[in-house]
């Protein structure tokens, strides 16, 4: 179990999944730069995020922004929407009647992509709301803002580990406040660090001593 203090925020499993130096140097190293794809994500993020809303639709229960963490997972963060439905052997909430299961969904701003980074961001959700309500969710889904359809993700045990065990690294790397090196792919195109992280000058060490370097050098 990881203390309050340790949590390590649940969106960043996205980035590392993708990237491992990305996540380090938004999450480690603290850098930051928008792009045209980060805003619109951001958007998309926050109209899904819109705490205020709280719906009925039939025998289904809405709920935007939901707080979620793990102390087993040493996380926290929030989920975009959970959707709780009807269901005999689910779970009660307060202040409503019945019982019911929860089923977490992401939105991303794109379309379904060739790994399974948001998947696994998903999956963690899930296993946070498992934790606090005490329950058991074998799916969820994630809806992409290109496509306006939902892609249903099965938590299956293969799935689960691999959070698990990108978690645990990602406490390691955290705890050593290290930056790892990568090769650099197609995908850094796209990454608005791209930049920031100067992966021909990865030898050179972390990128904040390399900017430090920079401004020194300046007359």
């Amino acid at each position: 179990m990881y203390q309050e203090e340790e949590y390590l925020s649940l969106s960043g499993l996205q980035h590392f999944a993708f990237c491992r130096r990305q996540w380090a140097l938004i999450h480690i190293e603290q850098q930051w730069k928008e792009n045209l794809r980060t805003v619109e994500g951001n958007l998309f993020h926050h109209r899904a995020h819109d705490e205020q809303q709280r719906e009925r639709r039939g025998d289904t229960l809405i709920l935007r922004g939901l707080s979620v963490f793990s102390a087993r997972l040493g996380i926290t963060g929030k989920c975009d929407v959970v959707e709780f439905h009807t269901a005999a052997k689910g779970i009660t909430l307060q202040g409503e009647e019945g019982t019911w299961e929860p089923y977490p969904i992401e939105y991303k701003r794109g379309a379904p992509k060739g790994h399974n980074a948001d998947a696994l961001q998903l999956c963690a959700q899930a296993m946070c709301l498992e934790e606090m309500l005490c329950c058991n969710i074998s799916e969820g889904a994630l809806f992409y803002g290109e496509t306006r359809r939902r892609t249903v993700v099965c938590f299956n045990e293969m799935l689960r580990q691999q959070v698990s065990d990108l978690l645990k690294e990602m406490h390691m790397l955290y705890a050593r406040g290290y930056t790892p090196r990568v090769k650099p792919s197609k995908g850094c195109n796209a990454c608005s660090l791209k930049e920031i992280c100067l992966p021909t000058l990865q030898r050179r060490g972390p990128v904040s001593r390399y900017l430090q370097q920079g401004m020194e050098e300046k007359p």
